[in-house]
């Protein structure tokens, strides 16, 4: 848990001033009239005559903090959200029993109410020494102080090992070993794509054979395969497990493939209706044919592959892929027919994303089938291709498929691209570096979507994940919060983590390591931009201390649509998990402050 424990009591001391005089008020509005007109009135005073006396951050914490407060106590923000902030505030002003309000509630509006009074518990920037000094001089002491900004940043970094270090290439060859040695298997066997998909691991016997797990991950795995959930491993991944788990240095891995609990538990609930229950992006709303997704102008999705060698715990399609490598995962000839025959008479298609299922789990000859037709259809300029095998199987990208791949290049006329999920550091190994060139060298842009999901949201843990890809040939494409289905609760991470995140680390990078964009995937809609406060506003704070977002459609000055609100984790739950791993809260304290 975190140190610190937020009461009632001390969130009515905190917002003395802002809750001033309500608990005289005799009815709602008045309440919210007095909370506004107060806040408002801080912000001017504050941001006028008083501003120069107050650091630069102080004034900005502040101002952001005005600019939420009143979006929450918005009478339209309570019919959004199903909840009322300023009517806790008023009842707490006026002691009347709030037992829904637990701690996290609490700790958000403490934070709120610092912020708003220019005390906010976050680190202050530290101090330049560049006062009064120009010139040359003024040049080298910001040199030394940039010096000392990458030593701090570069010492986190090294708390991530990763998967090209020399300790874990011996540390792989041992369990490649252990693995062959167990399947009677050799080094030809292992380098063989379709070696790794007959052997994929598909119990917990299987993988308790291969790979150390405990009797929890054991019994989780079991209970998954028993609900016929899907569960699958490849060889390859598997090696990438190590045999001490004690030292965390695989916990992102593990992440990937064994789910936690809860997730079994929810899935074993919704075993008749899954696509009713955990069809989160409303596919089937977007879906004009079948096969094919759409959700903005000049881009459709094409799923001719309703499976993967590898099944990721909180993938998107959880609802419709049955198991790893299902026998009857491609798709009927009429079916393909018919996507292919549809984007033709679509000509504002200009992009198609061939995924699923993971597209190179097909042989060559069906995915050149596809391929071909895609590429034969006139308005289509970019092939892009979803799939995670240089993770998960990277023996499957051979020269013959780079050269595939590669043959559908026309420059000038239509390109192809590669796009991938690497979550860590420590998934990113030789082999995979050996993948990605083979596709370089043909010409393909790869490109990684990384999942920020809680088990690589560490600081700076994320940061160096950019800057390790970019050195292997792959550019940061998106940055995604985890989406906000019930199944996959363990791997949320808090909105205001991500943009902490891309403020406060990635943006140390060069810019050419943080080419990605941080998005929120909204149902039906598509992909809400969350690096500007314009694309969303923060709504209200639930009793539990989950903050309520408005987001605004991608189209929303376009055409007319409804925006999406959507409930987030509790920051304080984050924090309390970082903690239990052994994370300082402190190091993330301001958080509180990103809206």
């Amino acid at each position: 848990m975190t140190e610190t424990q937020y009461t009632m009591e001390d969130c009515l001391t905190e917002g003395r001033i802002i809750l001033k005089n309500i608990e005289k008020c005799t009815d709602l509005e008045s309440a919210r009239s007095i909370i506004y007109g107060t806040v408002t009135g801080i912000q001017y005073e504050r941001h006028g005559k008083n501003m120069n006396n107050r650091d630069d951050h102080e004034v900005i914490i502040m101002r952001d903090c005005a600019r939420v407060f009143r979006s929450m106590i918005a009478e339209r923000s309570d019919a959004l959200s199903g909840f009322s902030v300023t009517k806790a505030l008023w009842d707490m002003a006026r002691n009347i029993p709030r037992h829904d309000l637990g701690e996290g509630f609490f700790a958000e509006m403490i934070h709120l109410f610092r912020g708003l009074r220019g005390v906010p518990h976050a680190p202050s920037p530290a101090k330049s020494s560049l006062d009064d000094i120009s010139g040359r001089d003024a040049a080298i002491i910001r040199s030394v102080e940039l010096d000392a900004i990458w030593d701090s940043v570069e010492t986190i970094m090294k708390r991530y090992p990763d998967g090209l270090s020399h300790e874990s290439v011996i540390r792989r060859r041992h369990r490649r070993r252990e693995i062959l040695g167990t399947l009677g298997a050799t080094q030809k066997d292992w380098n063989n794509w379709h070696w790794q998909i007959k052997h994929i691991i598909r119990s917990a016997d299987d993988l308790s054979r291969l790979a150390a797990v405990s009797s929890e991950e054991y019994e989780t795995v079991k209970k998954a395969v028993k609900a016929r959930i899907p569960f699958g491993i490849t060889p390859y991944y598997a090696s990438l497990i190590d045999n001490d788990p004690e030292s965390g240095r695989d916990m992102a891995v593990r992440a990937q493939v064994i789910p936690p609990a809860n997730y079994v538990d929810l899935m074993a609930v919704h075993a008749d209706n899954r696509g009713d229950a955990f069809d989160f992006m409303l596919e089937a709303d977007t879906s004009p044919i079948d096969l094919v997704t759409r959700r903005y102008p000049a881009v459709a999705i094409l799923k001719p592959f309703n499976t993967c060698p590898q099944i990721c715990v909180y993938c998107q399609r959880n609802w419709e892929i049955d198991e790893a490598m299902a026998p009857k995962a491609m798709a009927g000839r009429k079916a393909l027919d018919d996507a292919f025959n549809w984007i033709e008479t679509h000509p504002s298609v200009k992009e198609v994303l061939i995924t699923g299922g993971d597209p190179l789990a097909m042989t060559d000859k069906a995915l050149e089938t596809i391929l071909r037709r895609v590429a034969n259809i006139e308005h289509v300029e970019m092939i892009r291709i979803g799939s995670r095998v240089p993770v998960t199987m990277p023996m499957r990208i051979t020269p013959k498929l780079a050269e595939l791949l590669g043959s559908f290049r026309k420059p000038g006329r239509r390109d192809v691209a590669l796009v991938t999920h690497i979550e860590h550091v420590y998934e990113v190994t030789p082999q995979l570096v050996e993948a990605v060139d083979l596709l370089k060298r043909q010409g393909i842009g790869v490109y990684n979507q990384h999942v920020f999901n809680f088990f690589v949201s560490r600081r700076y843990e994320a940061t160096a994940l950019r800057r390790l890809i970019r050195v292997c040939g792959i550019d940061s494409y998106y940055t995604f919060a985890p989406k906000g289905k019930d199944e996959t609760q363990d791997y949320r991470v808090p909105v205001a983590r991500i943009l902490q995140e891309h403020k406060e680390e990635s943006r140390l990078l060069p810019g050419s390591r943080r080419t990605d964009e941080p998005v929120y995937n909204v149902p039906g809609l598509g992909k809400n931009y969350l690096r500007a406060y314009q694309h969303r506003d923060l709504i209200s704070v639930l009793p539990d201390g989950s903050r309520v977002y408005e987001f605004h459609p991608w189209e929303k000055n376009i055409v007319e649509r409804s925006a999406y609100v959507g409930t987030d984790i509790p920051i304080l739950t984050y924090l309390d998990r970082l903690s239990s791993m052994g994370e300082n809260a402190e190091d993330y304290s301001s958080i509180w402050y990103y809206f």
